[in-house]
């Protein structure tokens, strides 16, 4: 009956649009100048909607299915011992230069208000025909910020142009950030384990979200992928040994990333199953749950409009299933806490406490985005400064990630990956 609810509501959308495009037709140019904060106001969405009944959390529910420990085993075996996280730091592709260095068309895409307090920039060179994605930090791996001896964030990205076996590619950036002026950073391919172990094939994924928590990295995949979440073990990185920017997996003479160094086989994925499941888009690690919490927001198409989901799942705290996410004994993860909310084009979410940090891009790809909090009782945007409109996040920022032991917030728009304090978005608010 709730699904039915919603597309009642779509239709009354497509109506409503409609009159009022017929209504403006009738209109002088002087009539029709509306302030951005107006039209601003008009599109509140009010509180977040619980969603509660079987019927609608049902869709929510994700099977975990794990690459046979054999298949991994048979590829370790074959192509050398697993490195680890210090391996790859080590091991460094190239750096970020600081924003004060940045091209000024790059660094349009930073946030106007809150501004960004740290900020970088990624060669052009290294990062063309790549789209940027999710970001997560040994923040969320580790409640003490680091991994090992080290800060380090992961920039997730794919591939525009697919290569020549008509395949997107995906990857992640290993960002070493102990010095904030110098941060470096190593390239690996994701990677999916094929013909039991003997192989593996690139991962096909816009990479929207990403969660490293623990010693599992959690990416959502849809294009090529169906509706997933790809899980990785960033214990288990390989070294590729053959540098083929056209090839993957095993070649002639050893293995290739497409130009990587390193690359990172699936150990696991989650998939949901029914025709109204949504496949995930923005993904992020909420601590202030117990016990901690993944939260992700549905990818909705361009076109569409009506609400648009928000869930949550709970992390299991088995020792032997470090990072995974909590299941039945069927393997089987049901969504804890879920919503719906009005805002449509939503990009990145953020859950702590009792709010929710929804990032929302515009119909038009320059135009700034804005960011929302919103819970039970209502919705609040960030504002730009003394001006009325609320249009002054980042048009492009696919990701959100909280650093909780600095307080702050990480994202990246454009080639721009920045950060600032969760408290100046809250300051912020409208």
């Amino acid at each position: 009956m709730k699904h039915r609810g919603r597309h009642r509501r779509r239709r009354r959308g497509r109506a409503l649009r409609a009159a009022l495009a017929g209504t403006a037709l009738a209109l002088t140019a002087a009539a029709t100048m509306i302030s951005t904060s107006q039209a601003d106001v008009a599109d509140n969405p009010g509180a977040l909607e619980p969603l509660t009944t079987s019927a609608e959390t049902a869709p929510l529910r994700l099977t975990e299915h794990s690459v046979p420990r054999e298949w991994l085993d048979r590829l370790s075996s074959g192509m050398g011992r697993p490195v680890g996280v210090d391996t790859v730091l080590a091991d460094t592709d190239g750096s970020l230069r600081e924003a004060d260095t940045c091209p000024s068309d790059g660094k349009r895409a930073l946030p106007v208000e809150p501004a960004a307090t740290r900020a970088y920039c990624w060669e052009e060179a290294d990062t063309d025909g790549w789209r940027p994605g999710g970001v997560t930090t040994s923040g969320d791996a580790d409640d003490d910020g680091h991994w090992g001896e080290h800060r380090v964030v992961l920039s997730g990205w794919s591939q525009d142009t697919p290569t020549t076996d008509g395949r997107g590619l995906a990857r992640v950036a290993f960002v070493d950030a102990d010095d904030p002026r110098a941060l470096r950073y190593t390239w690996v391919l994701l990677a999916v384990p094929v013909d039991g172990g003997h192989d593996y094939r690139g991962l096909v994924s816009t990479v929207s979200g990403m969660v490293w928590y623990q010693n599992k990295l959690l990416v959502t995949a849809d294009r090529g992928e169906s509706s997933a979440l790809y899980v990785y073990d960033v214990g288990r990185i390989q070294r590729a040994t053959v540098d083929d920017a056209s090839s993957v997996g095993r070649v002639p003479g050893g293995w290739s990333a497409a130009g990587a160094r390193y690359v990172l086989p699936a150990v696991a994925s989650y998939r949901a199953a029914g025709g109204d499941a949504p496949r995930p888009g923005g993904i992020s690690l909420d601590r202030s749950t117990a016990p901690d919490s993944l939260v992700a927001h549905e990818a909705m198409p361009e076109d569409a409009d009506g609400p648009t989901r928000l869930w949550r799942y709970a992390f299991g705290d088995a020792p032997e299933r470090a990072g995974l996410l909590a299941t039945d004994p069927v393997s089987r993860a049901d969504a804890v806490e879920a919503y719906e909310t009005e805002l449509g084009d939503v990009r990145s979410v953020l859950s702590y406490r009792s709010a929710w940090y929804l990032g929302r891009m515009t119909a038009t790809p320059d135009e700034r985005g804005s960011l929302w909090r919103q819970d039970a009782k209502g919705a609040r945007p960030t504002r730009c400064g003394a001006d009325e409109t609320y249009r002054c996040w980042s048009g492009q920022a696919a990701s959100l990630s909280y650093w909780q032991e600095t307080g702050e917030l990480w994202s990246q728009s454009g080639r721009m990956l920045f950060a600032l304090p969760l408290d100046s978005v809250d300051r912020s608010l409208d």
